[in-house]
């Protein structure tokens, strides 16, 4: 079979109706769209969640929370994940992307005391939890924050 041999399953493939052609069609005329009204002219219709001039329900339900424009969003990582590298390795962002710990770096990279650490390291982020920098540097590393 070669690609110019190639065609759809019989069947699979259904040719598209085409409206208001006739009255020979079976759907001439109005096509399937009655006598006036807003849904019969063009362009007409009403937008989504319209419910006839009722307030619409998305209107109706309370807002909820609370949106922080300044806020940020930080790539953790957790001290125990640190212990991939070897000793003496200096950890920042693209040594965290190449080894497969993070994948998404967001607003940057805060490091979490989750677990422990047992290699000596150099470890650049951008915030640091007070138990990750007591963990890192009683293991012999240094933090910095960039």
């Amino acid at each position: 079979m070669k690609l110019h041999e190639l065609s759809p399953m019989e069947g699979s493939v259904k040719k598209g109706f085409r409206k208001g052609r006739g009255p020979g069609s079976g759907n001439g005329k109005t096509a399937g769209k009655g006598h006036k009204g807003q849904n019969a002219r063009s362009g007409g219709g009403v937008r989504p969640g319209f419910q006839g001039g009722q307030l619409p329900l998305y209107r109706q339900l309370p807002k909820r929370g609370f949106y922080n424009k300044f806020g940020k969003t930080y790539a953790i990582v957790n001290v125990a994940a640190l212990n991939k590298f070897e000793n003496g390795a200096v950890v920042d962002l693209a040594a965290l992307v190449n080894s497969g710990i993070i994948t998404n770096v967001c607003d940057g990279i805060k490091v979490l005391g989750n677990g422990e650490i047992t290699k000596k390291l150099t470890v650049k982020a951008t915030i640091f939890s007070k138990t990750a920098t007591e963990k890192i540097e009683a293991a012999g590393g240094k933090t910095e924050v960039i």
